[in-house]
């Protein structure tokens, strides 16, 4: 078996597990994938999956289900997801051993 594209650490699976109680019972999961854009050319995108599309690598990893868009797998292999809380905000964060560069404000990256 093949290692899995993405890890969770403890904090980002119990914040999908409250994400995912207050999600459409049509909701399986999580999709995590990557599009154009932000300042230093790609950004990660979340939603929530109703189904699992062909070709996407479903991980299931301390109770939660993450499906990654088979479009995205290459530049999230090695990837840590965390969950991150600081006074203001509280958002998810992508450790990706493959960045190059990451934009200042931490919306986006390059690979």
């Amino acid at each position: 078996m093949s290692e899995q594209a993405i890890k969770l650490s403890d904090k980002a699976a119990k914040r999908i597990k409250v994400i995912m109680s207050n999600a459409e019972k049509s909701a399986i999961g999580v999709r995590v994938g990557v599009k154009s854009g932000g300042c230093a050319g790609m950004s990660y995108i979340m939603e929530y999956a109703k189904e699992i599309k062909p070709h996407e690598e479903v991980i299931e990893d301390k109770g939660v289900k993450v499906l990654i868009d088979p479009k995205a797998i290459i530049y999230l292999l090695g990837t840590e997801m965390d969950y991150k809380v600081e006074k203001f905000s509280s958002q998810f964060v992508f450790k990706n051993p493959n960045e190059t560069e990451r934009c200042g404000c931490g919306e986006s990256f390059k690979v």
